[in-house]
């Protein structure tokens, strides 16, 4: 009897410095597996360190490793998003690169999908990362799930199993910029969390920085919470309402004290600056929902293969 494939696709882009590790690690975790066969995707994002060298090298001696490598570097969300897609087994486990995803957790996670879990992600309620960092995070988690349409998964970072049947949904939503902790929970499967600690990045440097952070947490808030928009339109309505009743009582105020009450130039400019702030946080606001609904429109791909290795 053929055994069933399962796949596992880490995202990768100047990460030579952990590759041997990662590969190392990811194959002894599948060895002690024997009733599987596997695929190791790993989509690199036009690395220029010498990680796809590497890779090659590692494939040509083990054809389980297959290479995606992309024309160009595709961003952070696009590229590992269409290594995911690109799996062909009954089940996807995805992880990050960088050895903060812990491979040792992929036994687990098989058992419960085994146990019929068609969604199991590593949450991490704790971590080795900055504790502010760590801090800042976990607040955004708490308050995208307040906010959203949906409930999310608190302290997820796509770390986990994938059923084919979730992918094959993601595949017809056809998402070309997506918020996967948030899409996954919109489909409606039920999650099993498994906890794990995230450790530190012990090689290489981080990819993340203040703006990769930001696209992300403005992805998660436009892609499932209408609330921003809502609460920009009452800022705008209590200011308007505010703006009539402070005129009706500096009227007031001069025709009383006509030659003595001075209305003064601070209260001006503190106001127009006040109202200049509220307009550019709308428009910026505005802004990231028009963003999203261009990314649909011009109908890119998500990535542009160059090679494909071991396919």
């Amino acid at each position: 009897m053929k055994k069933k494939l399962l796949s596992i696709v880490t995202p990768c882009y100047n990460e030579a410095a952990n590759i041997n590790e990662l590969y190392a690690r990811i194959s002894n975790s599948i060895n002690e597996i024997t009733k599987y066969e596997f695929e190791i995707i790993v989509i690199d994002n036009s690395s220029t360190d010498g990680s796809l060298e590497l890779l090659k090298e590692l494939a040509s001696k083990d054809k389980r490793l297959k290479i995606i490598e992309n024309t160009r570097n595709f961003g952070h969300i696009r590229s590992p998003y269409y290594g995911i897609l690109m799996s062909s087994g009954e089940a996807t486990i995805y992880l990050a690169s960088d050895l903060q995803d812990p491979p040792e957790k992929i036994a687990e996670f098989i058992k419960w999908w085994e146990d019929g879990y068609k969604l199991v992600q590593g949450v991490k309620p704790k971590s080795k990362s900055s504790p502010l960092f760590h801090f800042i995070r976990k607040s955004y988690y708490k308050i995208l799930d307040r906010i959203s349409d949906t409930p999310l998964l608190n302290n997820a970072t796509g770390f986990g199993l994938y059923d084919k049947i979730v992918l094959d949904q993601l595949r017809i939503i056809n998402d070309p910029y997506p918020y996967l902790r948030g899409l996954i929970c919109e489909l409606g499967y039920e999650i099993k969390e498994v906890e794990f600690v995230q450790d530190i990045r012990k090689k290489g440097i981080t990819k993340n920085n203040l703006y990769t952070l930001f696209d992300i947490g403005m992805l998660g808030v436009v892609s499932h919470s209408k609330l921003p928009l809502r609460f920009v339109t009452f800022i705008g309505l209590s200011l308007g309402l505010l703006s009539i009743v402070v005129a009706f009582i500096y009227l007031v105020m001069k025709i009383v004290y006509w030659d003595s009450f001075i209305m003064g130039v601070a209260p001006l400019i503190i106001g127009v600056f006040f109202l200049f702030g509220v307009l550019m946080i709308t428009i910026g606001m505005l802004g990231e929902y028009v963003i999203s609904i261009h990314r649909y429109l011009q109908k890119r791909p998500i990535v542009v293969e160059k090679e494909r290795i071991n396919f």
